[in-house]
């Protein structure tokens, strides 16, 4: 079966500053491994990405390593809402931490809020990390603004609830969730560990996770949040957050078909429609997936492409697999084995769409 080749609209490819966790060819690699023809790179690296200087580097980084095609998200800062509108269309887009995150990234004043969504200019996408309470407060400021605001990693009941609201008013908000937010909660803690079970935000309950499977005509998008770290620092006395998700995310999401909860048309809608319109991304021209639905097997952190090597869903049984990726018009994944070279990636804000 044939399905669009699909896109990420939130990964963490780490680099520069943790490249022994991810870099964009291993980051990359994973993600056509998993069926993924485009990604969109989050800037909270070391350093960030927030000026012309930091996304010259990275996207010069991702022109020569990059085997997928991407594009690279501008961190919003507390003193740059100048800087990043005359790079903005050069990014995919603006993301701002308004909740936890690590480094310079997070913003606590709403005034600084405000400055960026006046300034950032309207045709380019807002992402935000926010949870509960910072959830409303960003959707009001947006609101106030009259611009879309896309939520990143929606995770509890209170804020899906919350954003059905906000769409039945006729807000512009938009929203995603992770494949680990739909499958995991607090009861898989104990399984897993304390240390490779820490991720941001954290896995909820399971009445979160029931709300967001009952409400799925409010998520827009399935993504990722494919946050890798090796097991040293899971397992570590301060464990890092976030999980690998990129060569996991469909066959979790193929088996949610083959159960029922989900259809083919679902995930298209939320793995490619729904990413390519609200990120402004230009039509793949040749570029397609082949997927088997009804081949069972057992995912195995050994047999992955990501540099940190392990997975909270190692030995989960799936059924749903990935068997070929081409992307404008070369095969770049056939049968566990990706072909594209580094470098095969295209930036995405530099393709003419002639769709």
């Amino acid at each position: 079966m044939k399905l669009p080749g699909l896109i990420d609209p939130h990964v963490h490819l780490r680099e520069p500053g943790a490249t022994h966790k991810e870099d964009w060819d291993s980051g990359t690699a994973a993600a056509l491994a998993g069926g993924f023809t485009a990604v969109l790179a989050m800037p909270n690296t070391q350093p960030p990405v927030t000026d012309k200087d930091s996304l010259d580097h990275v996207l010069g980084v991702a022109n020569t390593k990059a085997r997928c095609d991407y594009a690279q998200f501008l961190g919003a800062g507390p003193e740059n809402s100048q800087q990043v509108f005359c790079i903005a269309d050069r990014s995919a887009g603006l993301k701002m931490y308004l909740d936890h995150t690590y480094g310079p990234l997070r913003l606590d004043n709403m005034l600084l809020w405000m400055k960026h969504f006046s300034n950032f200019p309207r045709h380019q996408p807002i992402v935000t990390h926010a949870e509960g309470r910072t959830m409303a407060a960003v959707i009001l400021i947006a609101a106030l603004y009259d611009r879309p605001v896309h939520l990143a990693h929606v995770s509890l009941r209170e804020e899906i609830l919350l954003i059905r609201a906000a769409k039945e008013k006729g807000l512009k908000v938009t929203c995603e969730v992770t494949p680990h937010h739909l499958f995991l909660t607090q009861d898989d803690v104990t399984n897993l560990g304390d240390g490779r079970s820490e991720v941001r935000p954290p896995l909820a309950q399971p009445s979160d996770r029931d709300a967001l499977w009952e409400n799925l005509d409010v998520i827009d998008c399935f993504a990722t949040d494919h946050a890798p770290h090796t097991l040293e620092e899971k397992d570590g006395p301060k464990p890092s957050p976030g999980f690998p998700g990129l060569e996991t995310a469909l066959p979790l999401l193929l088996s949610a078909v083959g159960g029922g909860r989900l259809t083919m048309e679902d995930i298209i809608r939320r793995m490619h429609h729904n990413p390519q319109v609200i990120f402004n991304l230009p039509v793949q021209e040749d570029t397609w997936i082949e997927v088997d639905p009804n081949a069972a097997w057992e995912i195995n952190a050994d047999h992955t492409y990501t540099r940190c090597g392990w997975t909270p869903f190692d030995g989960w049984r799936v059924r749903g697999k990935l068997k070929r990726v081409m992307l404008r018009g070369q095969m770049v994944f056939r049968d566990g084995e990706v072909l594209a070279r580094p470098g095969f990636g295209k930036n995405l804000r530099e393709i003419v769409d002639k769709g």
